[in-house]
């Protein structure tokens, strides 16, 4: 039995013993790259302005482009004046400040308006006349009267 009982204890022992051995595994790799980038040509890149008005009191109106190819680009921007809108808020103010013959008189100033006073009965004041006298002013000076104006249209 004592033979029995060593052989057990030997055999656990040589058990633990492989059990408690650790396994160490190396390894290691190694690698080249190649590589490069080539740039052909730079993106385009023609940007138009922004033309932009803050205030709506303005009586302007903006414009503007780009235009881009792969050896030039260009931009540009303009304002065009409305001669029309101006003359509509001078006599608008004209008219607050309490002179409503000079704002009708500013207004006047347009083919269109002149026109609409003459056929309405109520002809466009000159040289501080209004009314009748007006008219009769108007008659003997045609050259006087408004010419058709290319910037309103």
């Amino acid at each position: 039995m004592y033979k029995k009982l060593a052989s057990a204890v030997l055999f656990a022992m040589f058990s633990l013993n492989a059990v408690a051995q650790t396994i160490v595994t190396d390894s290691t790799s190694k690698s080249t790259v190649d590589s490069s980038t080539t740039v052909k040509s730079p993106p385009p890149s023609a940007i138009a302005p922004a033309i932009t008005s803050i205030n709506n009191d303005l009586c302007t109106v903006g414009a503007s482009g780009a235009v881009q190819t792969q050896i030039l680009g260009m931009s540009f921007g303009t304002t065009t004046r409305d001669m029309n809108c101006e003359r509509i808020k001078l006599a608008k103010n004209l008219f607050d400040m309490g002179m409503k013959v000079a704002a009708v008189s500013t207004l006047c100033q347009d083919q269109r308006v002149f026109d609409a006073m003459m056929n309405a009965g109520t002809p466009c004041p000159v040289d501080g006349k209004i009314g009748a006298e007006a008219r009769e002013i108007w008659e003997a000076n045609p050259s006087r009267r408004p010419k058709e104006d290319k910037n309103d249209k």
